[in-house]
């Protein structure tokens, strides 16, 4: 069993009987955060209001409190619905630096069964490049199953 699918069940069970989506969310960073060493920053963005994200919960240095969908990474996630891959963040003009020390970025929308974005999981590291394939598609896998899970 590789790392991403032993976290990947420690999620699942751990989220077994739980139907609270902060709780869920709160569980589901510890367990990024703490069981991947290159993952800096850990944490998710809410869509609270049409067309703006505000800060959930989270593990590492103080994040953004408010990102509108037309700014930054987490911005053009929650806009397009689609993973955004930032191998360098300095390549990427629209950047929010919320940490002057981040250089690379995975942001990966959470969707209700409409469709619609109702949060992102961001996850920042103080390494270039530091995402591989494998973490970016367990990265989504997350994301769907929370998706599904919870709304």
């Amino acid at each position: 069993m590789t790392n991403h699918e032993y976290v990947f069940a420690r999620i699942e069970s751990l989220l077994e009987d739980e139907d609270d989506w902060v709780a869920a969310m709160s569980t589901v960073v510890c367990e990024l955060h703490n069981s991947f060493e290159h993952f800096h920053w850990t944490g998710f963005y809410r869509t609270v209001e049409p067309n703006l994200l505000k800060i959930g919960p989270y593990q590492g240095g103080h994040g953004c409190l408010a990102i509108p969908f037309s700014k930054g990474i987490c911005g053009a996630a929650a806009r397009t619905g689609e993973t955004q891959d930032v191998p360098d963040v300095h390549a990427r003009p629209e950047h929010i630096a919320c940490s002057s020390s981040t250089l690379s970025e995975v942001v990966v929308p959470i969707k209700n069964s409409s469709g619609d974005v109702v949060a992102v999981l961001d996850l920042d590291s103080d390494l270039p490049a530091a995402f591989s394939k494998d973490d970016i598609a367990f990265s989504e896998r997350v994301c769907s199953y929370l998706g599904n899970r919870y709304f």
